[in-house]
């Protein structure tokens, strides 16, 4: 290992250590503001942990010693899978692909930097961390885990729960108003757009399955 690898692999080993609670501060932050900001008590509770996340890991992005690839490998390894902990049955609203988007772009801001241009420094605009990432954004690495896990389900047996939930209807009356989305159908729609037709041939394909889901990586209508 050279000195910067030994260097990255100090501050990293540094930065675990003196993590305390003064690094979740910011969560206090966040419950004093208004609750009608949020749609439910629990989404305030969970982009509440989403900013404990960034403050806590905010010392390593703007270390100097890391390079620019350490810091998205931490990213994605320490705080993306923490983020979508369970994103494989989750369902989306607008409002929710946005905060994860603008969580995300903080992060990326943070690692890239800013640009120096006409005699200023500049903040990257959104586009610009697009083309930076070639599009592999958390929203859309979360569909790709949503496919990945529907070839599991529909691989299982008849008798698992997984299998029974996802297969059975429910009965009964639902409350007034626009129906919800539902798990089902965000995935209809996702593999609409990647063109997959016959489901259950390709699902007993394991390597086009596993095509169709590294398609979705960074599919521009995701």
């Amino acid at each position: 290992m050279n000195d910067v690898g030994k260097k990255e692999r100090a501050t990293i080993t540094a930065y675990c250590l003196s993590i305390n609670i003064r690094n979740f501060r910011q969560l206090e932050w966040l419950r004093s503001k208004k609750c009608g900001e949020f749609t439910s008590r629990q989404q305030l509770h969970y982009f509440g942990y989403l900013l404990v996340l960034y403050f806590a890991a905010v010392t390593l992005f703007r270390s100097r010693i890391l390079s620019i690839g350490t810091k998205i490998v931490l990213y994605k390894t320490l705080i993306r899978p923490v983020v979508s902990c369970g994103a494989e049955a989750w369902t989306f609203t607008r409002k929710q692909k946005e905060a994860l988007l603008i969580f995300e772009r903080k992060i990326f801001r943070r690692i890239y930097g800013p640009k120096y241009g006409n005699w200023e420094w500049k903040s990257r605009t959104n586009r610009e961390l697009e083309d930076m990432i070639k599009g592999e954004n958390i929203v859309k690495w979360i569909k790709r885990q949503r496919i990945s896990w529907l070839c599991h389900v529909e691989r299982m047996e008849k008798d698992s729960m997984p299998k029974k939930i996802f297969t059975q209807e429910l009965e009964g009356t639902r409350r007034r108003g626009r129906p919800r989305k539902i798990w089902k159908e965000e995935l209809e729609r996702d593999l609409q757009v990647l063109g997959v037709r016959r489901l259950r041939e390709l699902v007993a394909d394991r390597k086009k399955w596993k095509d169709i889901v590294r398609q979705a990586k960074a599919h521009s209508g995701l």
